[in-house]
């Protein structure tokens, strides 16, 4: 992972980890009526998550409260998509069809986020465009493919092994990745960190790494306190994919609310 030089103050003079929040759900009309914690007893983020994020294409700043995810959108995986000079180009094992466009080109991702994320009043949302940044770097996006307008089966088979194809934003994931021996670095039905959410909250895999297994505890949003691989048993406010199939045999990254303050991911 880069770091920048403000990391190291960050490392040496802040707090490990970063906020906690109730796990209760939100209410059907995208409020939590919930009482939300102090933030005085708020625990936080493990720093130690963003070691997972692929070095070569992700770079992470720390500047006080701040924190800074900024990556040029290229991942560390195969892709058909890919162009076929590139080492990482395969020939497609899952899509049907490729959508036009290849991965490349001059990309700058960014968003910056509470070094501190705190549940906020009321839910928020996604819109179309990157919604998350993973930790391959790749953009991630919601279960929409347009104005009101939500993946189909037409969609989906556009989709590589990596749960992703390119639009006029570039390459991004809509989808879980697929069970196949060519992905050796994706979450696939396992607690593997996916990557960050515009509100600052982490996501990871379907499983829960505190007990193996898929949790029983999750809000609205697929999200619930609990430690992590990352947390050193220590409980924080954190998102997983939910365990439901979408079009009967691709599970979306994230199709709901985010329960924290969306900040814009330009």
């Amino acid at each position: 992972m880069k770091y920048t030089k403000s990391t190291l103050l960050f490392f040496f003079g802040a707090i490990i980890f970063i906020t906690s929040c109730s796990d209760d759900n939100a209410s059907d009309d995208n409020e939590n009526t919930d009482e939300i914690e102090d933030p005085s007893d708020a625990v936080s983020t493990p720093l130690a998550a963003f070691d997972e994020f692929n070095s070569d294409a992700v770079t992470i700043s720390f500047d006080g409260d701040e924190i800074t995810i900024d990556s040029n959108g290229l991942p560390n995986h195969t892709s058909p998509y890919w162009e076929e000079t590139n080492p990482l180009h395969i020939e497609p094992v899952v899509a049907e069809r490729l959508t036009p466009g290849q991965i490349g080109g001059d990309r700058s991702i960014t968003v910056t986020v509470p070094a501190a994320p705190e549940r906020a009043a009321t839910s928020s949302a996604t819109g179309l465009g990157p919604i998350g940044i993973s930790v391959t770097g790749v953009p991630i996006f919601n279960d929409t493919e347009g104005p009101n307008r939500p993946l189909e089966e037409e969609i989906a088979q556009t989709f590589d092994y990596a749960g992703a194809h390119n639009g006029p934003s570039g390459y991004h994931y809509h989808v879980e990745s697929s069970d196949v021996p060519e992905n050796t670095v994706l979450s696939q039905d396992d607690e593997k960190l996916v990557g960050i959410m515009a509100d600052g909250f982490l996501i990871y895999g379907r499983k829960c790494s505190s007990t193996g297994d898929y949790p029983t505890d999750l809000d609205i949003s697929g999200a619930h306190s609990a430690a992590t691989q990352h947390s050193d048993g220590e409980a924080f406010y954190h998102y997983h994919i939910i365990n439901e199939f979408y079009l009967g045999s691709i599970i979306a990254l994230f199709a709901v609310d985010l329960q924290g303050t969306p900040n814009a991911i330009m």
